[in-house]
């Protein structure tokens, strides 16, 4: 699997950090981890196959996570690179996912459900499994960030695993999703002083990191504070039992 990082931020502005969204490339398809409105663009800016996305996921319903999805259905509708599209497009998240997509949809009167090509949602409840692509499973688990979010384990058929926790305050669960997992893409908002209990900081992720022992971890979803932090330094003071990296808009990792 190849994945990209197309939003390493937050809401807040930042030169070098769009909102969130991560590409997932597999044997079997493609997935979308969140949809911010700057990582539609950003898609483009990597050179995907935007066009012949396979799969949505939406972790939870905070605008920096969903608020490119009605752009993007949008687009799709009128792009000329989808309008001979056959294959359909699902969209996976928790419950309400769909129901927030019509009331976008009627208030704005774009009919963005009415696609040249198929569109489905899917809609899963924490522990669900399910296939998000063909030969490619999926678990989701509720994490304490809002009513309905979210974190996605994956595994498709040669094995390899991630899990994306997207945003979550402080939860052993998490790390127990995470067991020995091939990537681990965590939330790490906050450096030392967090302002609410629904993000991690740093020394959170680490107990978590080495709690799950995954082989490879990427700290996400950072604010601007972390600009004036030495990441590799601060880091190495918890010995962490694996790679730790800070995600970068553009990095692309295989797995």
């Amino acid at each position: 699997m190849k994945f990209t990082i197309l939003g390493s931020g937050t809401s807040v502005p930042h030169p070098q950090r769009s909102s969130s969204g991560f590409w997932l490339e597999t044997q079997s398809g493609s997935i979308l981890l969140d949809c911010s409105a700057s990582a539609v663009h950003r898609m483009a800016q990597e050179n995907l196959d935007w066009a012949n996305l396979d799969a949505i996921w939406i972790s939870h319903f905070h605008l920096d996570h969903i608020g490119g999805l009605f752009p993007f259905l949008f687009g799709t509708k009128y792009a000329p690179e989808t309008q001979t599209r056959k294959k359909p497009l699902t969209i996976f998240g928790a419950k309400g996912l769909k129901k927030i997509t019509k009331a976008f949809d009627k208030t704005n009167n774009y009919e963005l459900l009415k696609q040249p090509f198929p569109l489905e949602f899917q809609e899963v409840e924490s522990l669900e499994k399910f296939e998000i692509l063909k030969d490619v499973e999926a678990v989701a688990l509720d994490t304490p960030h809002t009513l309905e979010s979210l974190a996605i384990y994956i595994r498709n058929k040669t094995d390899k695993t991630l899990v994306y926790t997207a945003d979550t305050g402080f939860t052993k669960t998490v790390g127990t999703l995470a067991q020995n997992v091939d990537l681990l893409i965590m939330e790490c908002s906050f450096f030392a002083d967090k302002p609410v209990d629904t993000h991690l900081k740093l020394s959170e992720a680490m107990y978590l990191v080495r709690f799950a022992k995954p082989k490879r971890v990427v700290l996400t979803h950072l604010y601007p504070e972390w600009d004036a932090v030495d990441f590799e330094k601060e880091v190495a003071k918890f010995s962490p039992p694996c790679e730790i990296l800070q995600a970068q808009d553009g990095i692309n990792l295989e797995i």
